[in-house]
């Protein structure tokens, strides 16, 4: 057995942390399956060896503790035990959303601070012309997740390695230090990192086992994205602490989601509502045995009730649970249990173990059931604040509870319904998008007078991202101009999937643009775009 489970723990003084919490998995069945990915299988004793042989590699690098670590890949096996390793080492992991690039990337790495950047290929490159324009001044290495051609110096290959690496005895842990940066969208263009600690993210696994009624023999499939909250740290950390038999997939494709269900007996399944909506129409959902399918989990957006309906009456065996939460809490805030579906199937059911949540009204006074307001947390889930951020923080809190900026009503019984948000965030396919930054980059085009960014109702994506356009006078753009242009500097999910040119966009009397009258206007549009 590796000396990362039976020599490190005498080197932390808190067994509420993530090493330690894993460390107790692999004493209590060191020869199961942990993780299965491609052609890979991982024992519980053969991942804690990979993650010390990484750990070890992390501490060579004599980064002081708390040196933010990025993660910029798709999900793989190497991804989960280089989080692993960067929380055994003191290091604080920063996940990166895989479809950044140019400023936005940028942007990211410098706000985190980050001294080692670790891609996978072709985005290493993305962040290697970064560092050749000297806008990286804090990295100091970057490495490659999994092996290139010619190159096998990576994460993967040190933690396949045979050779008896120098033994990585541990650091001090406790459950108050850091251990990731979830950077999360907001009203402005720019993002916000949410510091989470051990201790937070530990009560998180807690409040998902028990929500979820998470169990080790559940054979749980993850195929969407690791540097998403929910599916690292509701499924994947969780069902390693309880030492289940994880697959892990590299991105959610429909056909093999399905087949894997089948093939593998697969019993959990967590998919976004983007992927569960044309889940439900595949044409190969007619032929496929999903009989082993116990627990289907959605979330990290709204399910079209329609589809949801439609799911459950084909599939009345399977429990199908609502997650909803935010990066803050780590994610997990309030579960629609399988029982609970038919008589509230648009709500997103009540608070998890760990969590206390009121509803404030405009006035600042508790609502009345049924009374919309604010949704407010307290938690030890809860988030130290935002990174190098204090007034974002400072503003995020209220008397020891966290501002969440969703606008829901709850009833007598506590389950909880979102109305909308107060902040104007676009949730597309699960992903945040602020409007004002893809604004700010459609001003770039000259010919633009005025632009405002909306979500408008979407069957699949939940939110469509929408660019409404006032065009200068004697000016000509088309659609296919405008989402050119964004898609040249931003993430492809930020690419508006709509744009419509009009005269003047809706405004108050103060000369405030009026969002909600702009949606409902778009909404009522519809049809296809009034692109020039």
């Amino acid at each position: 057995m590796s000396s990362w489970t039976e020599k490190s723990a005498t080197a932390r003084d808190d067994s509420n942390t993530i090493p330690a919490l894993l460390q107790r998995g692999v004493l209590r069945n060191p020869l199961a399956t942990a993780l299965k990915f491609e052609d890979r299988t991982w024992t519980y004793q053969a991942l804690a060896i990979a993650v010390n042989q990484v750990a070890g590699r992390l501490k060579a690098l004599d980064l002081p503790t708390g040196s933010r670590v990025a993660a910029f890949s798709a999900n793989s096996d190497a991804y989960a035990i280089l989080f692993l390793a960067c929380a055994s080492t003191g290091l604080v992991h920063v996940p990166v959303n895989f479809a950044l690039k140019g400023d936005e990337l940028r942007y990211l790495l410098q706000d985190s601070g980050a001294s080692l950047v670790i891609a996978d290929q072709p985005r290493q490159q993305l962040v290697q012309e970064l560092a050749d324009r000297h806008e990286l001044p804090e990295v100091r290495e970057i490495w490659s997740l999994l092996p290139l051609e010619g190159n096998e110096n990576s994460v993967l290959a040190t933690a396949l390695s045979k050779e008896n690496s120098e033994e990585y005895s541990g650091v001090k842990i406790t459950s108050t230090d850091l251990v990731q940066l979830l950077y999360t969208s907001g009203t402005t263009s720019a993002p916000k990192g949410a510091m989470m600690t051990h201790g937070a993210l530990i009560a998180q696994y807690v409040s998902a086992i028990i929500a979820l009624d998470l169990d080790a023999e559940d054979r749980p499939l993850i195929a969407m994205p690791l540097y998403h909250s929910a599916a690292m740290h509701v499924f994947l950390l969780p069902y390693l602490a309880l030492g289940a038999s994880v697959r892990l997939l590299s991105k959610p494709d429909i056909a093999e989601i399905l087949e894997l269900v089948e093939s593998e007996h697969i019993g959990s399944l967590f998919l976004a509502p983007t992927v569960w909506v044309p889940l439900s129409n595949h044409p190969d959902l007619a032929t496929r045995d999903l009989s082993s399918l116990a627990k289907a989990q959605y979330g990290a957006s709204i399910m079209p009730v329609t589809v949801l309906s439609r799911l459950r009456e084909r599939y009345p065996k399977i429990g199908f649970y609502n997650c909803f939460g935010q990066s803050e809490l780590g994610p997990l805030c309030s579960v629609l249990r399988p029982e609970e579906h038919e008589a509230r199937p648009a709500s997103c059911g009540r608070p998890v173990f760990f969590v206390e949540a009121r509803v404030v009204n405009a006035q600042g006074m508790l609502a009345e059931p049924g009374e919309p307001g604010e949704i407010q947390y307290r938690s030890p889930q809860v988030m130290n604040g935002y990174w190098n951020k204090p007034e974002e923080t400072e503003q995020a809190f209220i008397d020891g509870w966290f501002r969440s900026g969703d606008q829901v009503v709850k009833d007598r019984s506590g389950y909880i319904q979102v109305v909308d948000r107060i902040k104007d965030v676009i949730n597309t396919g699960g992903v945040l998008v602020a409007p004002r930054e893809v604004e700010d980059c459609i001003y770039e085009l000259p010919e633009v007078a005025e632009v405002a960014v909306v979500g408008i109702d979407d069957e699949r994506w939940i939110e469509a991202v929408t660019a409404v356009v006032v065009l200068r006078e004697g000016t000509h753009l088309t659609a296919q101009t405008v989402r050119d242009h964004v898609k040249s500097r931003m993430a492809g999910y930020k690419v508006p999937k709509r744009v419509d040119f009009v005269a003047q966009l809706p405004r108050n009397q103060s000369g405030k643009l009026l969002k909600r009258e702009l949606r409902a206007e778009r909404a009522a549009t519809g049809g296809p775009e009034n692109g020039h």
